[in-house]
């Protein structure tokens, strides 16, 4: 009997590699016993979401929470809880009050949780005076956020664009007291002169730590400035061809490495994740008519996108400037698929600003509409009668004024 083998896509491979290799919490943990290696269950964070509501309707309020949900599930957490407070602003000392800090305490200790993450950005002030009310480890969506595309970056470009917004998040944050105190230098804690209010120890490793992380940032911007040198070059090239351009764009998740295959087959990797695609792809394919183009699978967006990822990650999204037409895959099924696609326009035309360019025409792609809701599909239904494709599962669907949303005028 013949045996054949097929083999494994690029993509194959990377979903292998990322299944096999999870992240473990508690691996610091010390043990009281060694027998306790033994029967000792390792599991993933325990978390239990928590966001305001300042604005907007209880669905967008819910939707942002689903999304959070799907965040903390994607850097390996497991979600416990998830609690909305209404508000006018974030509280500027905890970011949900001091009430509601120890009713979240209360809930962490019923749960089991040790980590709480918040639906947003706090300050360095709020993030202490939090973990301080409900004692267990706080984190906040741009640390989530950065944490995920820190697992999923595999290129040496990716990995230094990731390091580069960790070390920006993370400059104003460090801490000179309190819990860090265990980072500190060694010698007594006046230092040289001593005295309440003088700068001790813990002050001059912070300062240290500063300038080092300063100095990281340099080397990394240097190392981006040179790859973009070469990224440059090949760009300059595809477009001295003449070879007509397309950058497909969209939200996280939304099926854009899936329709690159399903156009291409070029066999990059598909998962059911945020984030799973943070590198461009760009692979060659061919119009009916025998005529090339050259299409590129662009890093997917998210509401809030974090402003030290879109920085750090200006030069990958270039090829977005230089597209001749954008393909912008929209998440069907989503609670709130308008949002998904201003999210998208907003840092596109931020870019494209950026670059002095106009914007390129806009192909809509409506994905995922046989698992659409009632409401999504009231919502995206003008969308499709200006024109747009619809796609349902598989890649199959109607096709609706393939010449798209023409926002930008006719294709160059």
């Amino acid at each position: 009997m013949r045996t054949t083998y097929e083999t494994p896509t690029d993509g194959e491979l990377a979903l292998e590699d990322r299944a096999a290799l999870k992240r473990v919490a508690g691996l610091s943990t010390e043990l009281a016993d060694v027998t306790e290696v033994e029967y000792r269950q390792l599991r993933l964070e325990r978390v239990v979401l928590v966001g305001v509501w300042t604005e907007g309707t209880s669905q967008e309020a819910e939707a942002s929470m689903a999304e959070l949900a799907a965040l903390a599930e994607t850097a390996g957490s497991e979600v416990l809880e998830g609690l909305i407070q209404r508000r006018q602003k974030p509280d500027p000392a905890t970011y949900i009050g001091s009430g509601k800090a120890i009713e979240l305490r209360e809930i962490v200790l019923a749960t089991g949780a040790d980590t709480v993450i918040c639906d947003g950005e706090l300050s360095p002030a709020q993030l202490v005076a939090l973990e301080k009310a409900v004692k267990v480890k706080v984190i906040d969506r741009t640390a989530l956020i950065l944490d995920i595309f820190a697992q999923h970056a595999t290129s040496r470009e990716g990995k230094a664009q990731v390091s580069l917004a960790q070390m920006e998040y993370m400059l104003p944050r460090l801490r000179g007291w309190g819990e860090s105190m265990s980072r500190q230098a060694g010698g007594r804690a006046g230092g040289a002169g001593g005295g309440v209010g003088t700068r001790g120890p813990g002050e001059t490793k912070i300062e240290t730590d500063r300038r080092r992380i300063r100095e990281r940032m340099s080397k990394l911007r240097r190392e981006i400035r040179d790859m973009k040198k070469v990224r440059d070059t090949k760009r300059s090239r595809r477009l001295e061809s003449d070879v007509p351009s397309v950058a497909i764009v969209g939200y996280t998740n939304a099926g854009k490495s899936s329709l690159l295959n399903a156009i291409t087959g070029a066999g990059v990797l598909v998962q059911d994740a945020l984030f799973a695609t943070l590198e461009p792809t760009t692979r060659r394919g061919t119009f009916d008519d025998g005529r090339e183009f050259v299409i590129t699978d662009t890093v997917g967006f998210v509401r809030h996108l974090p402003t030290q990822l879109v920085e750090a990650f200006r030069s990958t999204l270039e090829e977005v400037a230089d597209a001749d037409l954008l393909v912008h895959v929209v998440d069907g099924s989503d609670m709130a698929p308008l949002a998904q696609i201003e999210a998208v326009r907003t840092v596109i035309g931020e870019v494209v600003a950026d670059h002095d360019a106009s914007a390129a025409p806009e192909l809509l792609v409506i994905n995922k509409v046989d698992a659409a809701g009632d409401l999504a599909l009231a919502q995206l239904r003008p969308r499709v009668t200006q024109g747009a494709i619809r796609v349902g599962a598989h890649g199959r669907g109607d096709r609706h004024a393939a010449r798209g949303d023409r926002r930008g005028g006719a294709p160059r």
